[in-house]
């Protein structure tokens, strides 16, 4: 499994690879709707280079989300934040995607 993964990411763009890490910050999967939001929010490109994640095999997407077509690929995608980075990451979204359902709340 390790040579599989190594063998595909080897072969993404970092752009790719980059919205891969985000994807892993949501688990297994996420619903295209919020990565759209993120990418409109964090203002990085995440919906094409996700799409060229699927063309690799690396993401499945189906039923409105983009999923890892296996656990070791997430752990691998994850892996690629250095470990004291990762909460910066999970803050960047979470208050990123906070905002947005704040505002949505103010507009109503």
């Amino acid at each position: 499994v390790a040579a599989f993964i190594t063998k595909s990411f080897d072969r993404l763009p970092s752009e790719v690879l980059s919205a891969l890490v985000v994807l892993s910050c949501f688990g297994a999967s996420a619903d295209i709707s919020l990565i759209e939001v993120l990418e409109r929010e964090i203002q990085q490109p995440l919906i094409a280079p996700l799409d060229d994640a699927v063309a690799h095999s690396v993401l499945g997407k189906r039923n409105g989300e983009f999923y890892f077509m296996h656990d070791k690929l997430q752990e691998a995608a994850y892996s690629m934040m250095k470990p004291e980075e990762r909460c910066l990451h999970h803050n960047r979204y979470g208050l990123a995607l906070g905002f947005v359902a704040e505002r949505e709340k103010d507009d109503k």
